[in-house]
């Protein structure tokens, strides 16, 4: 097993990365109160809910569960009020803790209905998908969808501590765990050109599903988004570094609709458009936007979308959490291995950027 910590002071918590981990021995000095509940969705629900359920019930502690329909469409606030129905009717109080079982949507719903009951409550993460492991269980970001915007509506919300299990990866349909390998390879594009060299060596391995590969794939994803997160908790600078490749993988996802693409995959092609982009404007190769693409394409994911009219787009595009003072920001590669977050791009090329990688 290895540990990282993700160092926010008094709210420091760590990230445990291993196979068969063992949740009663880690979890125990992270549950504060009594009462357990377990949000967690249909489908993980008969893989892996018993086996946590009873490692907690063997602390001593109450547990009750929540179990939501899977997929993307459900991230709503429709549900979100199903993880509180559950809280009330079990009669959970402030010092209670919301465990997440599940990949990334559960992740942001438990985590979001944390931060709301009692105005606040403990939250623990335990992401069983490569996407969730590798980004979104970290670093306290939670939300739901909203018709006209992903993630438009939520909370920071820290757990507080992140089980990270390379065994559940098992389970993972291959679809599944190349939505991951586009969050990895984010983290490589944006500021770690080694990382990319490291990833194009094993990539035939990571599909694969190499257990040592993957956690040395999470590990190190997981150590960039801690660091970043940790010098800016609630984006107000280097930490939107993060969504390379997202304000035009958002747009694909609200226009085909939520769970239609995952959102990995739509990132993927956010990622090579935000490639396209920087290599438009002089600042990446030729050779590098076909590394980009490349990569991508060898994890399995896809490098253009489906037609999307342009003026639609856009519009999807002007609702990113982004843009500030009426400006949309995007996150560009002024290298491999070196993003910038700017609003100094030329419109046209970026309109050229997104009808090149549609099909």
């Amino acid at each position: 097993m290895q540990t990282l910590h993700v160092e926010l002071g008094e709210r420091r918590y760590p990230i445990f990365i291993g196979s068969h981990l063992n949740p009663q021995e880690l979890l125990e000095p992270y549950i504060k109160g009594r009462q357990v509940m377990v949000v967690t969705n249909s489908t993980v629900q008969p893989l892996y809910l018993s086996h946590y359920v009873e490692a907690i019930q063997q602390l001593g502690k109450q547990v009750a569960t929540c179990v939501l329909p899977d997929g993307e469409k459900y991230k709503n606030i429709e549900h979100l009020n199903l993880i509180f129905d559950a809280l009330l009717e079990a009669g959970f109080n402030r010092d209670c803790t919301v465990l997440a079982l599940g990949g990334g949507v559960i992740g942001d719903m438990a985590g979001f209905a944390s931060a709301c009951f009692q105005r606040g409550v403990y939250f623990i993460q335990v992401p069983t998908t490569l996407l969730s492991q590798v980004d979104s269980s970290v670093g306290g970001k939670t939300g739901i969808n909203h018709p006209l915007g992903k993630n438009m509506i939520g909370a920071f919300q820290q757990p507080q501590v992140v089980l990270a299990d390379m065994a559940q990866l098992k389970t993972l349909p291959a679809r599944e765990l190349s939505a991951g390998l586009a969050e990895v390879i984010k983290y490589a594009l944006l500021g770690d050109v080694e990382f990319l060299t490291w990833l194009e060596a094993h990539m035939d391995g990571l599909v694969a599903q190499d257990p040592e590969l993957l956690a040395e794939a999470v590990y190190r994803s997981c150590a960039h988004k801690a660091r970043i997160v940790a010098n800016d908790e609630k984006e107000q600078g280097e930490r939107a570094l993060l969504n390379l490749g997202h304000t035009f993988g958002h747009a694909i996802e609200s226009y085909l609709g939520y769970g239609v693409w995952l959102h990995g995959e739509a990132v993927a092609t956010g990622m090579v458009m935000a490639a396209d982009l920087s290599h438009r404007m002089g600042w990446i190769s030729f050779n590098d936007l076909v590394r980009t693409k490349k990569i991508i394409q060898r994890a399995q994911l896809p490098v253009a979308c489906p037609q999307i009219p342009l003026d639609e787009f856009l519009a999807y595009m002007s609702h990113d959490k982004k843009v500030l003072n009426g400006q949309l920001r995007l996150i560009l590669m002024k290298q491999l291995g070196q993003a910038v977050i700017t609003n100094d791009f030329d419109v046209e090329l970026m309109k050229q950027a997104i009808l090149a990688n549609q099909i």
